[in-house]
């Protein structure tokens, strides 16, 4: 099961605007996963190490399920590459409009787990949601190769990424930095660049640096204000919809690092104004499909 959701968190990421923090809160494993990243990237495995021994060390680090939930999503992405972006190339509308459904779902799933709703919830829910829809709407900013800015992209990118409803590829799009790390993966791997790897150990410090601030923030968060931060991440999905809404239409394109034209700006828009096919019916069906998929795994989690 863990090597299951670790693939559905690993197709996930293939996609801009779909984050795999989203599929961790569906699939149950979400606290625990900031906890065991709160514990690798901190002092207490070390600790355990020092102190007990590797078997000690192992426990406290949860390592039996990071091996399990990292083996999926390692499978999880390469089928995503091949499977999830032959659909997206093929039948966008009907893609989205499945994880739109899917989101809708997850953010009432999410209310769901909040024990009381009060005033400071509700005021959670509606910034949670304003930040994560003023996300989606940004212009995206001029990149930098300054080895600063790159430290920086990754300590935010990552953390992004941990964060349902926000995508850290589309966090690194509007920094101006994925034109800029994208391609400097490929040079490295095809010529073992030196400037290349330079930014590449910089931007994985700077991921290094997020994930072992945010995750312990997150599960500060989650000790201290369980129900807030349920409501704020409820908001944050529910802010985020704008940006996987089925019917969008381009407004402007950039070349990828293979050459290819594909879309950089665009527009959300009613079915009735969308430049293509818009399969009304179909994205309704998948809407729904999407919807089920989650209170279907909520009942499988009961069980």
């Amino acid at each position: 099961m863990l090597i299951l959701k670790g693939m559905a968190m690993g197709m996930a990421e293939v996609i801009p605007g779909v984050s795999g923090g989203t599929i961790a809160f569906i699939t149950g494993i979400y606290e625990k996963l900031i906890d065991t990243i709160k514990s690798i990237l901190g002092p207490e495995v070390w600790i355990s190490l020092r102190k007990r021994g590797l078997k000690a060390a192992w426990e406290r680090g949860n390592g039996t399920f990071l091996v399990f939930l990292l083996a999926g999503m390692v499978l999880g992405v390469v089928l995503g590459v091949f499977g999830i972006s032959h659909l997206l190339e093929n039948y966008p509308v009907l893609l989205w409009a499945f994880f739109f459904g899917l989101i809708i779902a997850s953010a009432i799933y999410i209310g769901r787990q909040v024990d009381k709703w009060g005033p400071a919830e509700i005021i959670g829910l509606i910034l949670g949601g304003v930040v994560a829809y003023l996300i989606t709407v940004l212009s995206p900013a001029q990149g930098s190769d300054n080895l600063i800015m790159v430290f920086i992209a990754g300590a935010i990118a990552i953390s992004a990424l941990i964060l349902p409803g926000i995508s850290g590829s589309f966090i690194l799009l509007l920094m101006g930095m994925y034109t800029l790390i994208i391609p400097s993966i490929k040079s490295f791997l095809e010529n073992q660049d030196g400037r290349s790897f330079i930014i590449l150990v910089v931007f994985g410090l700077g991921c290094l640096l997020g994930l072992a601030t945010f995750s312990r923030v997150l599960s500060w968060m989650f000790r201290k204000f369980h129900s807030l931060t349920l409501a704020i991440l409820a908001g944050f999905m529910i802010g985020s919809l704008n940006k996987i809404w089925p019917w969008r239409n381009v407004l402007s394109y950039r070349t990828n690092s293979s050459g290819e034209e594909v879309p950089f700006l665009e527009k959300s828009v009613l079915p009735g104004a969308f430049e293509g096919e818009p399969f009304v019916l179909g994205a309704i069906l998948m809407m729904v499909v999407g919807f089920v998929v989650v209170f279907g795994l909520e009942r499988l989690g009961k069980k």
